[in-house]
């Protein structure tokens, strides 16, 4: 087996090297990863800029740090950095959860995304940050689940996105598959006033999670982490409403 690991919180992060000492046990392992932090990043590829990678010391794998998002990270990783495909790529572990819409702006979930564009099976994985910064379970889960993947397989255009409480190992209750909720934030945007007097903004503020109506038998992940539970969310890349087509069809445009 040939994994590439890569995350948005930098190659230096905690999660990700956590969890490239748990994957070396699995097989070949390739990191490409940001070169510092590139969270809420999004989908985003550097095309003004060149990019530069530098070759890392570490143990038991080929690391490259990449002067780019995670997106880009995917692209070089496959088209440049790597003699032959990964069967596998796992993006995190990230410090901190990736819930329902947020998952738009994670770096993280778009290093997966870009995974599957490419036609290889990826999963995504975050820690759902409290005190204990346990990644120990998060890497536990993630190997679990990266042997099923290689056994299984994924969909076409699918990838997993897996949130893991932030507990001991032994205080792991169950696994949930769900569904994306929703995620809004409270007072998001702050003002302030610099020392000559500009105004400047801070995007920031207080999580406001919105149960959605639709599917209410499958349960939203943002729900499974609240009860302790790791979140298995299978996201597709098409995002298309085929509900409404039909209705659009009738707007005699």
């Amino acid at each position: 087996m040939h994994i590439l690991l890569t995350n948005d919180d930098g190659i230096e992060a905690l999660g990700i090297n956590k969890l490239r000492e748990a994957l070396s046990s699995l097989g070949k392992l390739t990191v490409v990863a940001p070169d510092r932090e590139r969270s809420a990043t999004g989908h985003g590829i550097t095309i003004h800029k060149p990019l530069r990678v530098y070759k890392m010391d570490f143990e038991n794998c080929t690391a490259y740090a990449v002067t780019g998002t995670p997106a880009d990270c995917v692209k070089l990783a496959l088209q440049e950095l790597m003699d032959e495909p990964p069967d596998i790529i796992v993006s995190g572990i990230n410090s901190g959860a990736n819930l329902g819409t947020d998952v738009l702006y994670s770096g993280t979930v778009s290093a997966a995304i870009e995974g599957i564009i490419a036609g290889v099976p990826s999963i995504a994985v975050s820690l759902a940050l409290k005190k204990k910064r346990n990644y120990d379970l998060a890497a536990e889960v993630t190997c679990k689940i990266v042997k099923k993947v290689i056994k299984k397989g994924l969909p076409e255009e699918t990838i997993l996105n897996i949130n893991v409480p932030d507990t001991e190992i032994i205080e792991s209750t169950s696994f949930e598959i769900t569904r994306l909720g929703i995620r809004k934030y409270k007072d998001s945007i702050e003002k302030r006033i610099d020392p000559r007097g500009y105004e400047y903004y801070w995007i920031a503020g207080q999580v406001t999670d919105v149960e959605c109506n639709r599917n209410k038998q499958i349960c939203t992940d943002i729900s499974a982490i609240a009860q302790n539970k790791i979140s298995i969310t299978p996201i597709h890349l098409d995002l298309t409403n085929y509900r409404i087509i039909d209705d659009l069809l009738t707007w005699d445009l």
